[in-house]
């Protein structure tokens, strides 16, 4: 039996034991003679009510559905949700959960606020119906760690936000066109130059070799009619797809843009959600469950590397950190002044409405981030928004049940209703390879940690990312970063042992860009020193 089937006959035998067999449990005494009167009650008057809180109006419409077709799951359970601003929303919760008479039983909140919650007695660990299989069982393991707090799991996750490589995919085909024809020319001039070599050995006397040319460029003719087959084009596109950032840099610096075309790379430098992928593999805050203070390496020698390459993509993409903003950006793109950015996952609603009037006139396409270098891997930051059963409502075991329904089971039009990509894979929203890219991402990504303590990294780890840009030192910079970090966690001054990375490493990064400078300089003098 698979696992829906299971769900639905559990929630069908519930209904049946809570709705006809067991109405004694709802307190309601049944007279023989008045049995039409007590079914009006029991669906009308006596249903139990879960209020289930939430902050982000996009859902409104969606929360609100899936409210209504709970109900043929379970038409003794009322569900209503209930929109409340973003603004201290824990504390409201909390006080609404003390004083106030609708209590949410479960509300959605993002995982980094997870610690928080179960603090204040306003998160308990999941209690899953009978024969549902287990979060860690349905779920990729970063939703897993992201709703995992001191090894319980005490939310289930909803929805994720991340980010991809987003990449115009008319542009890399066209390109891709061109170097094959480019390369079938070089073949061809090749091989018929060889023919002629060939056969004009072997004509001796006359020597001219005129009808064998004529038949050499008859040959080349009919090639060159020849139509470049898709997959090849698929091939050469998936060749150029950039697994290093050394890999954008050597396509720009080849590669021959449209006249719209304004820069081949360009994204959000002031956002450290569109950053972060530079460190994320080489920095660790909390441990895989973002809760552990004994678990926090933020000043190494990968990181400081990292953030040198990040570094001097200032010097190679020109971006001014004042002027850039996340819209904008994705706004170039759509534009098509842009081949390669980092967008979030609200570009695929974006993308799709400005196709449908008109206003997107290209095909594109998401890949994984790059690493940053061969040597030095990437990982995208996540988000991932979790439904959080209230440790105060005394109807936990409902509120479970109808979790579990919404995380799992409710998801099929989560995207096409509100823009948001559903964490479970159960209702084919990813059979769209832009959507599966997301996923794929999201699977490797570093959820953000829990810790009280460390609640303020982000914006410092943002203020950081902007002074490298602007060219200071970036060993200083994070050394500085991990310990203000470090002192809030222990309580106390903390200082770090100065890393030495060896300067010629970033020298030698450094001089490649100058070298190819002072290339195109002696280019431009025409080589004086001759």
């Amino acid at each position: 039996m698979t696992l829906k089937k299971r769900l639905t006959t559990i929630l069908i035998i519930a209904l049946c034991v809570s709705g006809i067999y067991g109405v004694g449990r709802l307190g309601i005494t049944v007279p023989h003679n008045e049995e039409t009167q007590i079914e009006d009650n029991f669906l009308f008057g006596r249903r139990e009510t879960l209020y289930l809180w939430y902050t982000d109006e996009a859902l409104t419409d969606y929360l609100n559905s899936v409210a209504v077709s709970y109900s043929e799951y379970q038409d003794d359970v009322r569900v209503v949700p209930v929109y409340t601003s973003g603004r201290e929303y824990l504390e409201t919760i909390n006080q609404a959960s003390l004083h106030g008479e609708e209590l949410p039983d479960l509300y959605i909140a993002s995982n980094d606020s997870l610690e928080k919650a179960y603090l204040a007695g306003l998160a308990s660990e999941i209690e899953l119906p009978e024969g549902v299989l287990s979060v860690d069982n349905f779920f990729p393991e970063t939703a897993v760690n992201a709703v995992t707090y001191h090894d319980k799991q005490i939310a289930y996750p909803f929805y994720f936000e991340t980010s991809c490589f987003l990449y115009n995919e008319t542009y890399l085909e066209d390109w891709a066109r061109a170097q094959i024809e480019a390369e079938n020319d070089v073949q061809m001039a090749e091989e018929a130059q060889a023919q002629l070599e060939s056969e004009g050995q072997s004509a001796g006397d006359d020597g001219d070799g005129v009808e064998d040319d004529t038949s050499v460029g008859e040959e080349g003719t009919e090639e060159d009619d020849s139509v470049i087959s898709a997959e090849a084009v698929e091939a050469k596109v998936a060749e150029a797809l950039p697994k290093t950032i050394d890999d954008i840099r050597s396509f720009a610096d080849v590669y021959d843009a449209p006249e719209q075309v304004e820069a081949v790379f360009k994204w959000d430098v002031s956002d450290i959600f569109y950053n972060y992928f530079f460190v994320g593999n080489s920095i660790d805050v909390g441990g895989k469950h973002g809760d552990d203070a004994d678990s926090i390496r933020i000043y190494n020698e990968n990181a400081i590397k990292c953030m040198r390459v990040y570094q001097n993509l200032n010097q190679f993409f020109s971006i001014d950190t004042k002027e850039i903003s996340y819209d904008s950006v994705l706004q170039d793109f759509i534009d098509g002044k842009i081949v390669y950015t980092v967008a979030t996952t609200d570009a695929l609603s974006k993308i799709e409405a400005a196709k449908a009037e008109g206003d997107f006139a290209y095909e594109y396409g998401i890949s994984m981030m790059p690493d940053v270098s061969e040597e030095l891997g990437s990982a995208s930051l996540s988000v991932t928004q979790c439904v959080v059963v209230n440790g105060y409502s005394v109807k936990k075991e409902m509120a479970n049940n109808f979790a579990v329904y919404l995380t799992e089971y409710a998801t099929d039009s989560l995207f096409t209703r509100t823009g948001k990509l559903p964490v479970c894979d159960s209702n084919g929203t990813y059979s769209d390879p832009n959507k599966a890219a997301f996923l794929e991402e999201y699977t490797y990504s570093i959820p953000m940690p829990k810790m009280i303590e460390t609640s303020n990294f982000w914006v410092e780890l943002e203020i950081t990312f902007a002074k490298i840009w602007e060219g200071e030192d970036a060993n200083g910079d994070l050394k500085a970063l991990s310990e203000k970090i470090m002192s809030q966690v222990v309580g106390g001054e903390y200082e770090e042992e100065y890393i030495d990375v060896p300067e010629e490493v970033v020298e030698e990064y450094e001089d490649e860009e100058m070298t190819e400078g002072e290339e195109a300089d002696a280019d431009s003098d025409g080589g004086s020193e001759d």
